[in-house]
């Protein structure tokens, strides 16, 4: 089916089931699926689509653009980047007399600063503010979740990593992917739980996710948006 609303169509399908209420799904290629009760009427349908209708446009885009894979970014005035869960526009200030380049988030803005306007100096400068967030969050959150641990980290490190967001190893060393600054804050907390975890349980056996499900219960959320969000988690 297709309907029109607020100069813009969305295809969807309807599946009616014996249920109380009216649901709906998009799945990972941007189709959308309606639920609803036995008997429900054309209009209510149309009236929830609508309802929803500014955060269905937004879901179908997302899961699309995912599909593509991370888009290369533009390093201009107003392009988004992701940091603690949202996404935010960048404004850049040429300043050739600072002594290093650096960005600030401030008035709802990554706010930019470098000698020279090149878009490798402003990626650069993008990613030391994110490993600086990145060590500040995790050092943060380790000290929060602290008290459920008898043993304490080595040594904190983070890195760039393409396939971890955190390690631990033997001797207690824990390291973090710098891209977690980019994630809501209880996901970051969600990463060092599991790594604080392996301090306990080197492996990921049933003992292992019994301490994480005991000290973040919703932890498969967190993972969830993890699954969903990290194509868009670059610079």
């Amino acid at each position: 089916m297709l309907h029109t609303y607020s100069g813009k169509t969305i295809r969807f399908e309807i599946k009616y089931k014996n249920r109380t209420s009216l649901g709906m799904t998009i799945d990972s290629y941007g189709n959308l699926e309606i639920q609803a009760p036995k008997g429900t009427s054309d209009e209510r349908v149309l009236q929830l689509l609508e309802e929803k209708w500014d955060l269905i446009q937004e879901k179908i885009k997302e899961m699309k653009d995912r599909q593509h894979g991370p888009q290369k970014k533009v390093y201009e005035p107003g392009e988004g980047f992701l940091y603690l869960g949202t996404t935010y526009p960048i404004q850049i200030t040429e300043n050739k007399n600072m002594e290093q380049d650096y960005v600030v988030f401030e008035e709802a803005k990554l706010q930019i600063y470098v000698r020279h306007l090149e878009d490798e100096k402003v990626r650069q400068a993008l990613k030391r503010f994110y490993y600086q967030q990145c060590k500040a969050l995790v050092e943060k959150s380790i000290s929060s979740f602290q008290r459920h641990f008898k043993t304490k980290p080595r040594s904190i490190r983070i890195t760039d990593s393409k396939t971890t967001w955190g390690t631990c190893d033997s001797r207690q060393q824990l390291t973090f992917n710098w891209r977690l600054a980019m994630a809501p804050h209880e996901v970051v907390d969600y990463v060092v739980v599991h790594e604080m975890c392996h301090m306990v349980h080197l492996n990921h056996d049933r003992s292992f996710w019994r301490l994480v499900g005991k000290i973040m219960p919703d932890y498969k959320e967190k993972e969830n948006w993890l699954a969903l969000s990290n194509w868009k988690m670059t610079v």
